[in-house]
């Protein structure tokens, strides 16, 4: 049961986090939203700041696991890899807008403190590794050609954010009102997202496109 409880409250926390920055968010509010008293909260966690920890490792924990899982998969092809790595990466980010938004915000001020930062690059890392071996394995297999796999999985990164990012500008290109809902928002910009990410990945990894 207390699981579930501090569970809860980082569910709400993220989406306050998300909706109103973390600046903007209070102990308080997030007390209220939960329906717990703030005792709960600097019991569970001890500070908004380790709460805002908490939250990043219980989110991302999954992702690491999954990665492994896809690695360990010997029925797949190397091809099929690289198509369930963008599939799962446009679900998770595009199903869990909050926290992308949380990271991004945390990115873009270089963090607000040490732990957070080192925590963070350090998913970023295990999450990194668990994907070069999926193309290694492929270039290992003459598959994939030789290519700069930080500023790959980087390019995959940054055009899903650049639209989950850039909401009113990506509503436009998707012929959506600007207060379009989560879900119309997911359905239109999600399978594009996947089929230019698959087609970019043939483009860029295809060994057959290697310069002679």
């Amino acid at each position: 049961m207390s699981s579930d409880k501090r569970e809860h409250i980082l569910i709400v926390a993220e989406a306050l986090f998300g909706e109103k920055g973390f600046d903007g968010t209070s102990v308080r509010d997030i007390a209220h939203g939960a329906g717990v008293n703030l005792a709960m909260i600097s019991y569970y966690f001890g500070s908004k700041e380790k709460l805002l920890e908490s939250l990043i490792e219980f989110r991302s924990g999954y992702v690491l696991g999954i990665l492994e899982e896809l690695n360990k998969d010997d029925s797949m092809s190397s091809w099929d890899k690289m198509d369930a790595l963008v599939e799962f990466y446009v679900d998770r980010i595009l199903n869990n807008l909050n926290f992308h938004n949380i990271m991004f915000q945390e990115s873009a001020t270089n963090y607000r403190s040490e732990e957070i930062k080192n925590k963070v690059i350090d998913i970023k890392i295990k999450n990194l590794e668990q994907i070069t071996k999926i193309i290694t394995d492929g270039q290992q297999k003459k598959l994939f050609r030789e290519v700069d796999i930080p500023m790959t999985v980087g390019t995959i990164m940054g055009t899903i954010s650049s639209y989950t990012q850039s909401r009113v500008y990506s509503c436009q290109i998707l012929a959506l009102q600007e207060n379009a809902n989560d879900e119309a928002y997911r359905s239109r910009l999600g399978p594009r997202l996947k089929t230019h990410l698959k087609q970019l990945m043939r483009a860029h990894l295809d060994i057959k496109n290697e310069s002679k």
